[in-house]
């Protein structure tokens, strides 16, 4: 009887152990990186604190993009004042996945990070305004 209670116990504290070092990393891994971008009426997308539009991800890197657009001079009939997609900077072609249209105000994307390290574009697909050509940012998958 004694002995059956000692094993309970070793076993509990085996899967309180377990469970305090695994819950961490399950957590930090269904965890999205939230960036928050702004495509701004100025016809240019911006992330606070950098002065050139940059994001940096790893390889399959679930990511949180939170993206405020302000109205520029035109829309789409759909109502969408800005778009993003993002292009694989090489040969220009589009990542799946990675076309979103912006409403206006603040949305939530749930994106995961190509695969393929390299540099990537992330470009508009709305003719938002005359300056809509400049609408555009670098995006670098690091190894």
């Amino acid at each position: 009887m004694e002995s059956n209670r000692r094993l309970q116990l070793l076993c509990q504290i085996v899967v309180t152990v377990t469970l305090a070092c695994i819950s961490p990393q399950l957590r930090a891994q269904s965890q999205h990186r939230i960036i928050e971008i702004l495509a701004d009426h100025d016809s240019r997308y911006k992330i606070a604190g950098r002065k050139e539009p940059l994001i940096t991800a790893k390889p399959g890197e679930e990511l949180t993009l939170r993206v405020t657009a302000r109205k520029a001079k035109t829309q789409n009939r759909d109502g969408s004042i800005h778009g993003l997609t993002l292009l694989r900077a090489k040969d220009k072609k589009p990542v799946d996945g990675w076309d979103l249209l912006l409403k206006p105000g603040t949305q939530d994307f749930e994106m995961v990070a190509p695969n393929e390290p390299g540099e990537y574009i992330i470009e508009c697909t709305v003719i938002c305004s005359p300056d809509h050509e400049g609408m555009n940012m670098r995006f670098v998958i690091e190894p």
